[in-house]
């Protein structure tokens, strides 16, 4: 956590107002954000009730909404949901608003993430064609417009399908100066890395994603780490979620979109599929 609130304040375009949700903290948690809240005017702190058990996906938007509450959104051009769990190069918001001033098209954008194995730096593997999760950077205009983040699992894939929907980008870059440290491995867990996979595969579930989409999933996630059973634990997430008839996002319209660009993602390669809904739907600059 010092490691992000070091990282941010290091900016060279640092945050006008920076509220850090405290969602229960039992450790020295709220001792070290008051300890920099002193320090800085523009840190403000929520804290809320710890509510006795983790809830990856919603439990982080309800914390997000938390702080997204306590402001006025019309009075900033743009926002960001940050973890605390990562080490961000000295200009990386500066150069994300640069590439959005530049790209009026864009509604949300981020660097690229990176863990750091045996003193290197190793890519989390993330598409171009979505922002990161862990720190989404939004125009606020498009952030209210797609209605905000959906409070469930994927939440983080719901909102960059949807800006494509309403004719506005979503894309992340691996530039030097944007790319930053996870200091948490993507799809981990509380309880294990494979629960945090499987957990993955209920979220495509619960989006709209079709079963063709997973297995090439599965299959382009074998050489990550834990080998091969990474992969299929996602795929059996999907798989389990399918069998229980568990529910699916509520918006037939979006997911029919989702599955078309799945299908055309497939067939032409992501790029191609993303340039075409581009061509089709992106509102005029």
């Amino acid at each position: 956590m010092r490691q992000t609130l070091d990282s941010v304040i290091a900016q060279t375009l640092p945050p006008t107002l920076w509220v850090i949700v405290d969602d229960g903290s039992s450790d020295d948690t709220p001792h070290i954000l008051e300890e920099y809240r002193r320090r800085h005017d523009w840190i403000r702190i929520v804290t809320r009730q710890d509510r006795g058990h983790r809830a990856v996906g919603p439990g982080v938007i309800d914390a997000f909404y938390a702080g997204y509450e306590t402001i006025v959104p019309d009075d900033y051009d743009y926002l960001c949901k940050l973890d605390l769990d990562l080490r961000l190069p000295p200009r990386y918001f500066e150069g994300l608003v640069e590439r959005m001033e530049a790209e009026p098209r864009i509604a949300t954008c981020s660097g690229k993430a990176y863990v750091e194995e045996n003193g290197q730096l190793v890519s989390e593997r993330h598409g171009d064609e979505t922002s990161l999760g862990m720190t989404k950077f939004y125009r606020v205009s498009c952030f209210t417009a797609i209605g905000g983040f959906v409070r469930e699992v994927m939440w983080d894939g719901i909102d960059c399908h949807r800006c494509r929907m309403l004719g506005w980008m979503a894309c992340s870059w691996d530039d030097p100066e944007l790319r930053f440290v996870h200091l948490r491995p993507m799809g981990s867990s509380q309880l294990g890395v494979y629960t945090g996979r499987m957990r993955h595969g209920y979220g495509q579930y619960f989006m709209g994603t079709g079963l063709p989409w997973m297995i090439a999933t599965a299959i382009y996630r074998i050489p990550e780490k834990p080998y091969v059973v990474g992969g299929l634990a996602i795929l059996w997430g999907w798989l389990k979620s399918a069998w229980q008839g568990k529910p699916r996002y509520g918006d037939a319209e979006f997911r029919a979109f989702l599955r078309r660009y799945q299908w055309r993602a497939l067939l032409l390669g992501k790029r191609r599929a993303i340039e075409a809904i581009h061509r089709e739907r992106c509102i005029a600059d």
